[in-house]
């Protein structure tokens, strides 16, 4: 996600690669292709699957012209692209956050439960001492009442 949003706009054999939306001007890349065309600058390839199979017979303008709109196309398809990742990524961010505040708070009911036990414990250890006195206690006041009759 880091490198899509610090991505550049690169050349390569003259033509654009659209790595980001920003800092790309199409009129520049289509002068660019243009001026090639003019010069005779762009090779024929036969197993190019940009222009249809019919391309060899189209006229040097439509040629362009259905570059133009591919190369539209494309850009429009990757600008969505961009945008969906940048969307997931804002996603998954929110998620991470989430996920580490739950985290930060299961530990903490953890340890509240660790604590919570720990002291039911310690009142059953006092709640069997106080009911061990009382019995002595209730042994006790037998004896004496006894004592007394």
């Amino acid at each position: 996600s880091s490198k899509i949003r610090n991505m550049e706009v690169q050349s390569a054999d003259g033509v654009a690669v659209l790595e980001d939306c920003i800092g790309f001007s199409l009129t520049k890349t289509i002068s660019r292709i243009e001026e090639k065309l003019k010069k005779g600058g762009l090779p024929n390839c036969p197993d190019d699957d940009i222009t249809p199979s019919v391309g060899n017979e189209m006229a040097a303008e439509a040629q362009i012209r259905f570059l133009k709109a591919k190369l539209r196309v494309t850009q429009e398809d990757l600008a969505n692209v961009v945008f969906e990742c940048r969307k997931k990524d804002d996603e998954n961010q929110n998620l991470e956050t989430r996920l580490k505040d739950t985290e930060e708070e299961n530990a903490r009911l953890q340890h509240t439960i660790s604590m919570q036990q720990s002291q039911t414990e310690k009142y059953k250890v006092l709640s069997q001492e106080a009911n061990k006195k009382s019995e002595g206690l209730q042994q006790e006041v037998i004896a004496l009442e006894k004592v007394l009759q």
